[in-house]
C-alpha cells in the first residue's frame, strides 16, 4: 500500500464519527420507547388512540400474511439501520456545538427536502401520478392492501419500499451536509424521530381532535389515500407539497376540488 492510498484511509478515518452515531442511534430508541411507555399517558386523547391501534394490530397479526411481513421488515429494517448509522451517518454528523436556530433551521430544510423527493417517488414510482403507472406500483401495491390502515401499517409494506424510504432520509443527510456542513448530533436525532413518528401517525386511525387538530388532518387525509389505490396526498410530512402540485384528496379523489376531509376506507 502506497503512501497515497495510506493518507487517504487516515482522512477518511478521522472523517468518520462511528461512535457518535452509535449514539445517535442508542438515543432514538431511548427516546422512541420513553415516547410510546410513558408519553402516550400524558395526554388522554393519545392514550385512547395508543389502546384503539393496539387492538386494530392484534387483531391484523392474527393473520398469518401479515404477521410474517410485519416479521420479515422488522429484520430488514435492522440491517437498513446498520448500513445507515454504520456507513452513511458517520460521515454527516457532529458534535461540535451549534446555535439552537441552526439545529431548528437544519431539522426543516432536511424534513423538507426529504419530504419533496419522498413525493416524487410515492407518486411516480409508486402510483400512477397522472403521467402512466409508476414502475414500482407492485411494490407499493402491498402497503395499499390496507384499505383502513391502524399505526403499525406504517411497517406493513415491500421490503423494497423498506429501503428506499429508509435509504431516501439517508441520502437527503448525505447530500444536504455536503451543502450545508455536518449536522450536529441533536438534529440528526430529532429529524429521525420526526419522519418515523410522523409516517406512523399518518396510519393512525385517530378520531381526536385535541390538543392538536392538525394530527386528525393528517390521518384523515393518508386514510384517504389509502382508501384506494387511484388517491392523492403523496407526501408524508405535511400536505404542503400536495397543495402545491394539486394532488390533495379529501377522498373523492386528487383531479377534484378539495373539499373537507373525510376518511373513507372500510375497516381492513
Amino acid at each position: 500500500m502506497d503512501d497515497t492510498m495510506i493518507a487517504a484511509l487516515g482522512t477518511l478515518g478521522q472523517q468518520y464519527h462511528g461512535l457518535l452515531s452509535l449514539y445517535a442511534a442508542l438515543a432514538i430508541i431511548a427516546i422512541t420507547f420513553a415516547m410510546r411507555q410513558f408519553g402516550v399517558w400524558l395526554v388522554p386523547s393519545f392514550r385512547a388512540a395508543s389502546a384503539m391501534n393496539a387492538a386494530a394490530f392484534r387483531e391484523k397479526m392474527q393473520k398469518p400474511n401479515y404477521a410474517a411481513n410485519q416479521r420479515w421488515n422488522a429484520r430488514w429494517g435492522a440491517i437498513d439501520w446498520l448500513v445507515i448509522f454504520g456507513l452513511i451517518v458517520p460521515f454527516c454528523i457532529t458534535a461540535d456545538p451549534q446555535p439552537w436556530w441552526r439545529i431548528l433551521r437544519d431539522v426543516v430544510i432536511i424534513l423538507m427536502f426529504y419530504d419533496f423527493f419522498y413525493y416524487l417517488v410515492h407518486r411516480f414510482l409508486f402510483h400512477d401520478g397522472g403521467f402512466g403507472a409508476g414502475p414500482l406500483m407492485w411494490v407499493h401495491a402491498v402497503h395499499h392492501r390496507q384499505k383502513d390502515p391502524c399505526r403499525r401499517d406504517g411497517s406493513y409494506i415491500h421490503p423494497i419500499e423498506v429501503a428506499l424510504g429508509l435509504g431516501l432520509w439517508a441520502a437527503s443527510i448525505l447530500v444536504l451536509s455536503l451543502v450545508l456542513g455536518r449536522f450536529h448530533v441533536a438534529t440528526l436525532v430529532i429529524t429521525w424521530l420526526a419522519f418515523s413518528e410522523i409516517n406512523q401517525h399518518n396510519h393512525d386511525r385517530w378520531d381526536a381532535r385535541f390538543p392538536i387538530r392538525y394530527l386528525n388532518t393528517m390521518s384523515v387525509m393518508h386514510h384517504n389515500h389509502h382508501a384506494r389505490f387511484t388517491g392523492g396526498n403523496f407526501a408524508t410530512i405535511s400536505l404542503l407539497y400536495d397543495w402545491m402540485f394539486g394532488t390533495l384528496d379529501d377522498g373523492r379523489g386528487w383531479k377534484r376540488e378539495p373539499g373537507r376531509a373525510q376518511r373513507t376506507g372500510p375497516a381492513a
